[in-house]
């Protein structure tokens, strides 16, 4: 069950810190930036462009920030229902 909720934590920390960089104006270029974007933008399935918004900033937030708490939920679930 904790395995099963770590691997949730992850996924949402990975996207969590990915929204933080792009927000924050990261470096692009970056070669850590492009390791974590990566990671983070498989992880966001298929919460991308799920609702159209005209800010970038709010986008980003929407994207990546349901994706995490996407994540939460459905390992926390998975994690109950493991533990029985």
């Amino acid at each position: 069950m904790r395995v099963i909720t770590a691997i949730g934590a992850l996924f949402a920390g990975i996207e969590v810190l990915y929204m933080i960089m792009v927000l924050a104006g990261a470096n692009a270029g970056n070669a850590f930036f492009q390791f974590i974007k990566s990671l983070a933008v498989p992880l966001a399935l298929f919460f991308p462009g799920l609702f159209p918004v005209d800010s970038p900033s709010l986008a980003v937030i929407l994207d990546f920030g349901l994706a995490a708490v996407f994540w939460l939920v459905v390992t926390g679930i998975i994690a109950r229902f493991a533990g029985r």
